[in-house]
């Protein structure tokens, strides 16, 4: 046999061992499965915390509908500045209610139209008329600016902006300085957003004599 042959015959004989080999069992790489990412409920937990400006990072998932004119009171659980719970809802059970609303607290603008309604404050009460303030300021920062300027109504913490995106005066973040005047029983009739510091108690007292 020549050695051409044999190199051929060799050849294939060593093909046909080589394919008669029983291939490797290959192991499959166990797959990592991914969290999914939380959404909804569970991202509306995050805490937002007001910074020195009166800003939050983080607001919570679960809205409120928006609340316009003839709009009433949403059910809702906040804090005064007493650390208490409030029930939104039934602030104006028995009688009307103006609820302004600061950026932050102790801070010259909103110094300036809390003491205004501080000063006219009788106006109100006179007319059957609760005054609070609201504000994304934690209940400790409201009390201790309550005291210092003898504030006599009640102070609400909305630190997540609920109510206050709700009523149209959250945006990026911020407060937008307002009031928002209810009657008994609820009902929205009359806001004004923005308003001047110094304009809003007197604008207040004189829509509620108007009605």
């Amino acid at each position: 046999m020549s050695p051409r042959t044999t190199q051929v015959s060799t050849g294939g004989r060593r093909s046909t061992r080589i394919a008669a080999q029983p291939k490797e069992e290959v192991k499959a790489k166990p797959v990592t499965k991914k969290r999914p990412a939380k959404e909804g409920k569970d991202e509306a937990k995050k805490r937002a915390k007001p910074n020195e400006e009166g800003e939050t990072d983080a607001v919570d998932a679960e809205k409120l509908a928006f609340i316009d004119i003839g709009d009433s009171l949403p059910t809702l659980t906040l804090k005064n500045e007493k650390d208490e719970d409030i029930q939104i809802a039934e602030l104006a059970s028995e009688k009307g209610v103006v609820l302004f609303l600061v950026p932050k607290a102790d801070t010259p603008g909103c110094t300036t139209q809390a003491c205004g309604f501080r000063d006219i404050y009788p106006d109100f009460t006179s007319v059957n008329f609760n005054v609070y303030c609201l504000s994304a300021d934690s209940p400790t920062a409201q009390a201790k600016w309550q005291t210092k300027r003898e504030l006599p109504y009640p102070l609400i913490s909305d630190p997540k902006r609920e109510l206050i995106a709700a009523l149209g005066a959250g945006e990026g973040g911020k407060t937008k300085r307002s009031h928002f005047i209810f009657d008994k029983g609820g009902k929205l009739l009359d806001k004004k957003i923005p308003v001047k510091p110094a304009d809003s108690p007197k604008l207040a007292l004189e829509f509620i004599k108007s009605i």
